[in-house]
């Protein structure tokens, strides 16, 4: 029990050794990268915000249809023993009430 404690206080100190040793290290690339232009983008920044648009977009209309069958009754909070038949009925009143807005609109 003692050699297993003295070797895994070695294998700290030897790490905290090596993390004094790396500080110097980072700072000076932490100062490279500073210097660099915010303005040019790489392809993978590019890529990564676009990503990004795509998953708030998705999130949005996720919570705007979530809201639309709240709105109609669904409830996901609720007890789950009717939990198909639940939100197929609040499927169906949106389905009704966008065709009912649909035939409004262009009876205008």
């Amino acid at each position: 029990m003692l050699r297993i404690r003295i070797g895994v206080v070695a294998v700290v100190v030897s790490i905290g050794m090596a993390s004094i040793g790396a500080q110097p290290a980072l700072a000076q690339t932490s100062d490279a990268m500073v210097s660099t232009p915010a303005s040019s983008s790489t392809p993978k920044e590019t890529l990564k915000a676009q990503r990004k648009a795509q998953r708030k977009a998705a999130r949005a209309k996720r919570n705007a249809e979530l809201k639309e069958l709240e709105k109609n009754g669904f409830n996901p909070t609720s007890d789950q023993d009717n939990y198909p038949q639940n939100i197929q009925n609040s499927e169906r009143k949106t389905a009704k009430s966008k065709a009912a807005e649909g035939a409004s609109a262009s009876g205008k």
